[in-house]
């Protein structure tokens, strides 16, 4: 074992819970081991990495990634688990992990088994484990297999969200052994089935997820969370094998793509619907996936179908057709303000497009037009486009002339600055009043400690220990509220930092700007800007000062909280999906590190 580094906590767990084998667990019992075998220090100086929710059968977890590419960089002692299967349940990941370990000269110990790969005992012992590890884990999921084997043969619905047109019903039935059982199954909803229908109808007359986005938007029709219908959301519903009618075009369409069928011929009656189980693949923080149809498992449900086969399977076609056929729209490459730029008309985002014709200076035309627009074709929302060369000039513009002497907006940030400084001169004084309050709570309870061993036995014994509790209470109390105080003081501390490093990039953004490439400029913006809101004759730029804001001009009155209140994560990702905006890439995130007048900045901020 070698005697320099640091050391390194790595706990895991598959679900979300405080029981058992939970991460503060395993990180204590951790914790504790390095204490007893290399002292107070070392355990105290431990780096922790902690993936919650994530199977050990992957490496693709967000802190174990970190925790590999951190030691890259940095000279670990070793890396210590819980038990092995925490770092992986996978023989082959696990033997790359330990040559990784081992050519980083990184020892590996797991305090479960007792295993240390400094010495050539360990190292075996550990290989030998892992494989029980992967068989337990091959074991379990061909025990789920079994399960959902035995649940297709039913038919049930197994819960989680049900499909638009169907709901949930229990149901129970008496068993051979006189056992009453309850399961579920999925009732239609009259409206959303014929809604459904209508879906089926639109693609196969249009031949186009597109078009059938557009009737739908254009009538009012909206998901059954109330949210509008995209091409997506439309393409799951006309994939989903729950509205297909189990008749003789579906038994043979389903044994063609060698599904695992649990029903006989005879049961296709042309009434029921089908139930496909091991469909989706559900990875954490990802979107479903659609599985081969070879790897479901299928059966005939107990709900009644709502689409012929006949119909069913066209449409399967016709999707495999177009995804054969279908491209992205190409992106525009010039176009600044992509995933910035809000219609203040109905909140969707405003994408670039490009024009085949060139401007004075040799560029390229291009306009901004809303989402919503272009979907619904002007029905839902008809701002007027704006014109992009001319609405990225000004930004930038706009931009350069903020870090001028006397701008509002550099006075809005000294003024913010001096608020935040007020506030935290009045956050010192509660923290001293609550430490002192915490110092003289303390100060009671020792004084009653003292006279309940007085009391000991008399019946103002009773009243003393309730007194004690009533002050550990309090006690207890004061400690959480000074914690949060703390946690508060320390945020206004970075933004006060924040303040002065925004008023440095802006001088920096001016001096710097032209020089930069589209991909640079993109990411500057992002910097400052947090969106901007067309209203059809203007842009308002909402910019970042912490959590004051500062907007030219200033938002028309109505607007502000319908269109704030849409600009979210959700919203992003799926207006990047669909290619209205562009995905954020390496330089587009807000990050000050574009500007390379900004190195030698002192308490440099990486803003999130």
């Amino acid at each position: 074992m070698k005697i320099d580094g640091q050391f390194v906590i790595y706990s895991r767990k598959s679900k979300f819970t405080g029981k058992g084998e939970s991460i503060e667990n395993q990180i204590e019992m951790c914790k504790q081991y390095i204490r007893m075998q290399f002292g107070n220090s070392a355990a105290d100086d431990a780096l922790v990495y902690e993936d919650e929710g994530f199977s050990g059968g992957s490496l693709e977890r967000p802190k174990f990634k970190k925790m590999m590419a951190d030691a890259q960089e940095h000279n670990f002692r070793a890396i210590v688990v819980y038990r092995l299967d925490r770092i992986s349940r996978n023989i082959g990941d696990f033997a790359k992990l330990i040559e990784q370990f081992n050519q980083m000269k990184i020892d590996f110990i797991s305090i479960k088994e007792q295993f240390d790969t400094s010495s050539p005992m360990g190292r075996a012992m550990m290989y030998i484990s892992s494989v029980f590890s992967q068989l337990e884990r091959e074991t379990i999921a061909e025990r789920i297999r079994d399960n959902m084997h035995e649940l297709s043969k039913t038919g049930r619905w197994l819960g989680g969200v049900t499909p638009t047109g169907y709901a949930s019903e229990s149901v129970s039935h008496v068993t051979i052994d006189g056992k009453t059982r309850k399961a579920c199954k999925l009732k239609p909803i009259p409206e959303e089935i014929s809604m459904i229908k209508l879906i089926f109808e639109k693609f196969l007359e249009t031949n186009s997820l597109t078009k059938t986005e557009t009737f739908l938007l254009q009538n009012g029709f909206t998901t059954k969370n109330g949210k509008d219908f995209t091409r997506f959301a439309l393409k799951n519903i006309l994939s989903n094998p729950v509205y297909l009618i189990a008749d003789d075009a579906a038994y043979q369409y389903l044994t063609e793509n060698n599904v695992d069928l649990f029903s006989e011929q005879s049961d296709f009656d042309g009434i029921h619907g089908i139930m496909a189980y091991n469909r989706t693949l559900q990875q954490q923080g990802k979107a479903n996936q659609v599985k081969p149809m070879d790897e479901w498992i299928v059966s005939v449900g107990k709900h009644p179908g709502t689409i012929d086969g006949k119909a069913w399977v066209k449409v399967q076609r016709l999707l495999e057709q177009n995804r054969s056929k279908s491209y992205r729209k190409p992106r525009s490459n010039v176009a600044l303000l992509s995933g910035l730029l809000i219609c203040g008309n109905c909140g969707d985002f405003m994408r670039p497009k490009a024009s085949q014709r060139l401007n004075a200076r040799g560029e390229t035309i291009y306009t901004y037009l809303c989402s919503m627009k272009e979907r619904s074709r002007g029905h839902v929302c008809n701002i007027k486009n704006c014109n992009g060369n001319i609405m990225d000039a000004n930004v930038i513009e706009q931009l350069k002339s903020l870090s001028e002497d006397g701008s509002d907006f550099l006075q809005q940030l000294e003024h913010s600055k001096k608020v935040l400084t007020g506030d935290r001169q009045g956050y010192d004084e509660q923290l001293a009043k609550i430490e002192a309050d915490i110092t003289a709570n303390e100060d009671e309870i020792k004084g009653l400690v003292s006279t309940l061993s007085k009391a000991s036995g008399t019946s103002a014994e009773t009243y003393i220990v309730k007194q004690i509790d009533e002050l550990h209470n309090k006690g207890e109390t004061l400690k959480r509220n000074l914690d949060e105080l703390k946690e508060l003081t320390a945020n206004h501390a970075l933004a006060d930092i924040e303040y002065d490093l925004l008023a440095q990039l802006l001088a920096s953004f001016k001096d710097s700007v032209d020089g930069m490439t589209i991909e640079q400029k993109r990411a500057a913006i992002r910097n400052f800007v947090k969106e901007i809101i067309w209203d059809g004759t203007q842009a308002h730029v909402i910019l970042f000062g912490s959590e004051y804001a500062f907007e030219f001009p200033k938002i028309p009155v109505g607007m502000t909280n319908t269109v704030i209140s849409c600009k979210n994560t959700e919203n992003f990702e799926k207006a990047a999906e669909r290619g209205d905006v562009e995905p954020l890439r390496v330089h587009s995130k807000r990050n000050p590190h574009v500007f390379p007048l900004t190195a030698q900045a002192p308490g440099r901020i990486i803003f999130v």
